[in-house]
């Protein structure tokens, strides 16, 4: 059976992570929001919301030994559940069907043996900025983050009680596998696996290394 856990839904928060990991208390805590007015990304880069936005997180206890790649596990239970992802960019991104347009983003945060983990997603923005996209063309109203939080929420939480995590399912779906990339400060090269630790494997001028951590960008055309 799996870990029961509290959880919040709220139209506004100033960002699901602190929420979250302030309620965090003998369960786990999920916050869901249709928007945040302090929200952050990775590397602490802001949060810019959708016309229509889902922002969630769940906090959970994980001891220092697992080492699993909470940010992978979340992108997995993005495209399983009914939130509509369909490819996920290493390490953090959701894409649109082409893998070229990011329609979410995931931040994985840990202190001792706290986590938390948050996915936001853009539902309706029919005036995204560049780079950015969203999963459907017409407005869905005010209540689907609700319905798609809560399913994403459950489906994480199935993962994190599991043993391991689905690796070759992460291959699957993960839409940076066999394209060019460019990564921080200047590299340039294929991606041709990710390891079972979910690092990124790439070729570089013949040679394989691993990227652990990191922005990664697609190589258009």
């Amino acid at each position: 059976m799996a870990t029961p856990y509290f959880q919040l839904r709220r139209l506004e928060v100033p960002s699901t992570q602190d929420v979250a990991r302030d309620n965090l208390r003998e369960l786990p805590a999920v916050v869901i929001a249709a928007s945040q007015t302090s929200g952050r990304g990775r590397q602490g880069t802001g949060w810019e919301n959708a016309d229509r936005s889902l922002a969630i997180s769940v906090a959970f206890r994980a001891s220092p030994s697992d080492i699993r790649p909470f940010s992978l596990m979340a992108g997995v239970a993005a495209v399983r559940s009914s939130v509509g992802a369909t490819s996920l960019k290493w390490p953090n991104d959701v894409m649109d069907p082409t893998g070229l347009e990011k329609v979410g983003g995931i931040l994985t945060e840990r202190s001792d043996d706290v986590v938390t983990v948050g996915l936001g997603m853009n539902l309706f923005w029919p005036e995204a900025p560049e780079g950015a996209a969203a999963l459907l063309d017409e407005d869905p109203g005010i209540e689907l983050h609700r319905r798609l939080g809560g399913e994403w929420a459950a489906e994480m939480m199935r993962l994190v009680d599991a043993s391991g995590w689905p690796v070759d399912e992460y291959r699957r779906m993960c839409s940076t596998m066999g394209r060019l990339i460019t990564w921080e400060p200047d590299g340039f090269g294929e991606a041709v696996n990710v390891t079972d630790e979910g690092s990124l494997v790439v070729r570089q001028e013949g040679e394989l290394f691993t990227i652990t951590s990191g922005a990664v960008r697609h190589v258009r055309g």
